[in-house]
């Protein structure tokens, strides 16, 4: 049995604390926010001590797990001091808010004798599972290149809701940052890390309520040779499905509406779907839980996680590249 402790109780911890609840081999022993009020209610509906302090926690409680599902600029802050406190950490994208944040994380990780893993939820999908093991397997031959597009929606009232959300200092971005990092991600893993990029960002349609961006183009050109195209968006009707295609000499394999085609001189059929859940976030999939229950059974593994703060760093540095090419990142910020 695993202890856990959650820091940072936002929309994004229902996700954590409905997995270790679901979970035999957990056991969850606090809650933790900033704002008493939050904390004590997280307390309450799931019978644990409650703090304000994620220091006092780490010292009184010592968990096994702690889960940073705090605001962005806070990930780094309590993934360090849960490694110092000798604690394994499970934090939620993007790593840092800023390439140097994420930079300390990295290489704090590389000296801990605990394990590091960045919440990339979408890697375990059916689909993500299936296009992985087709290039793995070469039956597309070599890579011509690829696309992928991300048309969400966001409001005035999301970013009022949290509002540091909308804010450079403590989101780093907008929709690439907290939205579109996971398909970056994606591209990343299946084409290899990037060897340049070029891109704009802006903000066309809620300027008016934030100060980053919500629309966002870009150019990748991977180590291995390929280039790819990414198009996000946040201004759309609505939360539409993730859209990607890889063009092979030999074929092409596509995702869309949750459902892998695979296209050869043998046809076009369907080789993996995902189990998306249901309700107002279902676009969000089945994947923490998977990812969480994963990361619980590796903790005794020699090796790291699989998904480390290396990972996380690389569609990271790909955005701010972007913001910094755009010239829309604060004077004095650093990419």
């Amino acid at each position: 049995m695993s202890t856990a402790a959650v820091v940072g109780i936002g929309d994004i911890s229902a996700l954590h604390l409905a997995a270790i609840q679901a979970n035999p081999g957990i056991d969850l022993v606090a809650v933790c926010d900033v704002d008493p009020a939050r904390a004590e209610r997280a307390g309450r509906t799931f019978g644990v001590p409650a703090y304000t302090d994620h220091r006092t926690l780490l010292r009184e409680l010592s968990p096994d797990v702690v889960h940073v599902t705090t605001p962005h600029d806070q990930h780094v802050p309590v993934a360090v001091d849960a490694l110092d406190a000798g604690s394994h950490v499970l934090t939620e994208k993007p790593i840092g808010q800023t390439v140097a944040a994420g930079r300390r994380l990295v290489d704090r990780a590389a000296t801990a004798s605990t394990k590091v893993g960045v919440v990339f939820q979408n890697r375990y999908n059916p689909s993500s599972v299936a296009i992985r093991a087709l290039l793995d397997s070469g039956a597309l031959g070599p890579i011509a290149g690829a696309r992928a597009a991300v048309w969400w929606y966001r409001n005035p009232a999301y970013y009022a809701a949290a509002p540091w959300r909308g804010r450079w200092e403590t989101a780093g971005g907008g929709v690439l940052i907290n939205q579109a990092i996971h398909t970056l991600d994606l591209l990343t893993w299946f084409l290899g890390h990037p060897a340049s990029v070029r891109g704009r960002a802006a903000t066309l349609a809620l300027a008016d309520a934030i100060e980053v961006e919500d629309i966002a183009s870009i150019v990748i050109d991977h180590d291995t040779g390929v280039r790819s195209t990414f198009f996000a968006t946040n201004c759309h009707h609505t939360n539409a499905d993730i859209e990607l295609e890889i063009t092979g000499r030999d074929g092409v394999v596509k995702l869309t509406g949750g459902e892998v085609w695979q296209t050869d001189a043998a046809g076009t059929r369907q080789i993996a779907s995902d189990s998306q859940a249901t309700g107002e976030r279902s676009y969000w999939g089945k994947g923490h839980s998977l990812l969480i229950d994963d990361f619980y059974a590796r903790l005794a593994d020699p090796e790291p996680f699989w998904i480390g703060p290396a990972d996380g760093l690389v569609p990271l540095q790909v955005l701010r590249e972007v913001y910094a090419q755009s010239g829309i990142l604060p004077v004095g910020q650093d990419v």
